[in-house]
């Protein structure tokens, strides 16, 4: 069981928005993953997907099954914040924080194990009790 990682760090959107989308494919299988990340319209998707298929890139570089890949851990991290000012009226400032967002990923490779049925269940024998 290798771990596989890969990151973007300083991705130019803020980690909150970030969070909403790593949050909807951490702990699936990769495929299925790439496949919620390429019908979602948000912005960060497009940066996880890549960063999905560079991580399933370095495992295939390792001679591991792409298929058998599991996003163990994916973490949204804070970057750097750029301060801008904003004009404002009677010669004011106001503050403007352009956020960035670090994004580390790890994937791990789950071997299939062959299902197995379960035990047929017995009908219950009604035993009636006795009053004495």
């Amino acid at each position: 069981m290798a771990k596989v990682t890969a990151k973007i760090s300083n991705h130019r959107q803020s980690p909150r928005k970030v969070r909403l989308v790593a949050d909807l494919v951490r702990g699936k299988r990769v495929d299925q993953a790439l496949s919620d990340l390429s019908f979602l319209a948000k912005r960060s998707s497009d940066s996880i997907r890549k960063l999905i298929q560079s991580a399933v890139a370095n495992a295939e570089q390792m001679s591991l099954d792409p298929k058998n890949l599991v996003i163990k851990e994916l973490r949204v991290d804070k970057g750097t914040t750029l301060h801008r000012w904003m004009p404002r009226a009677r010669g004011r400032a106001f503050p403007i924080k352009k956020r960035s967002s670090h994004i580390f990923i790890a994937l791990d490779s789950v071997q299939e194990t062959p299902k197995q049925e379960a035990p047929k269940k017995q009908p219950n024998k009604k035993v009636k009790a006795s009053v004495k």
